[in-house]
């Protein structure tokens, strides 16, 4: 597998973690020239998340006109589709495809903050991303019979939990970034569960289905979810891809590490 360089994908992540500015517009497909990449966007009315509009984005390679698997990539708090787009995705994707890795989709869509899993609100992010957002794929070209699943911080918390839940049938692949994990409901962040109950009967932690998908976890030395992300790591029956380097909580430390996800990514979700 061809060993990306920092350019070719810097772009892809640099701002995915970043806080997202503005919505995006109806469905549009840009076309700069034959050459360039595309990138589809739109939205939908979520009945999952209580009718909320919300906004999605498809990125292609280049000259790709036949099915892809996506990639869903699932933003942090404060983030949103935008802001996992935002920064040249599109021309991301075009180069790590031309440096040598199989052609696949990057998808973003809006999350919200609920921490993607049912709220006591009624709110369902996740049911969104599954039940809603992945035959909204279907109907665009691409083949959601087998995904893979890259989210930073609250997104992966999200990777592993929707990856998981979705199964090994369906998932290919699990990349979770700086994922915002906690070892107790009492050490949580305000609003990421609605209490102790929600914490434990939405955790990653002993989740069967992730022994038997392929994941990676890559999380900063100086990381304020070190620890438990070193116990969840402890507790997978197979060790994950990736691992802890130098780095924080950050967009600095999320597109040093994108290089190497994507080379680890691609041939399980195209296989």
């Amino acid at each position: 597998m061809p060993e990306l360089s920092r350019r070719a994908v810097l772009r892809l992540g640099a701002t995915a973690g970043a806080l997202g500015a503005g919505a995006l517009l109806a469905p549009h497909l840009v076309r700069a020239a034959p050459s360039q990449p595309t990138m589809l966007t739109g939205s939908f009315d979520s009945p999952a998340r209580g009718g909320i509009t919300t906004n999605w984005a498809i990125a292609r390679p280049p000259g790709q006109t036949g099915t892809l698997r996506p990639l869903i990539a699932l933003h942090g708090k404060g983030g949103d589709a935008a802001s996992v787009m935002a920064g040249g995705v599109e021309h991301g994707l075009a180069e790590a495809v031309a440096a040598g890795l199989p052609p696949f989709a990057v998808v973003s869509v809006d999350g919200g903050g609920s921490y993607w899993h049912r709220r006591a609100s009624g709110e369902d992010a996740g049911a969104m991303v599954t039940d809603e957002l992945l035959p909204l794929l279907a109907e665009h070209g691409l083949d959601t019979s087998r995904v893979a699943f890259l989210g930073w911080s609250m997104g992966g918390y999200g990777a592993l939990l929707l990856g998981g839940r979705l199964g090994p049938r369906r998932t290919a692949a699990i990349c979770a970034v700086s994922p915002a994990l906690w070892l107790t409901s009492g050490a949580t962040a305000p609003g990421a569960f609605d209490s102790a109950s929600d914490f434990a009967a939405n955790s990653v932690f002993g989740m069967p289905a992730l022994g038997s998908i392929p994941i990676r976890v890559d999380c900063g030395n100086d990381d304020p979810f070190y620890t438990a992300t070193e116990a969840f790591i402890g507790q997978l029956p197979h060790p994950p891809a990736g691992g802890f380097s130098a780095g924080g909580h950050d967009g600095s430390y999320w597109s040093s590490q994108l290089p190497a996800e994507l080379t680890w990514i691609a041939p399980l979700l195209t296989a």
